[in-house]
């Protein structure tokens, strides 16, 4: 029998202290705004062309696919 351990037995205790930032209701919120935050300026007419930025297999890609629906 597998025995299921909780995230706090995988984890090391030194980043227990980081286990906040991970919770749904933190990745929900936008970040706060910071001096160094800049805007990227597109040239005029630029249009964004989509693109794979990778080569997956068959697998990669329907196991991404599953991530997305969830």
């Amino acid at each position: 029998m597998i025995k299921i351990r909780t995230v706090e037995e995988i984890v090391s205790r030194m980043f227990h202290k980081y286990f906040k930032i991970f919770e749904k209701k933190e990745l929900e919120r936008m970040p706060m705004r910071k001096t160094w935050d800049h805007v990227i300026d597109l040239r005029k007419g630029f249009v964004l062309k989509k693109r794979k930025i990778y080569l997956l297999s068959r697998i990669e890609r329907e196991e991404i696919q599953k991530v997305l629906k969830d």
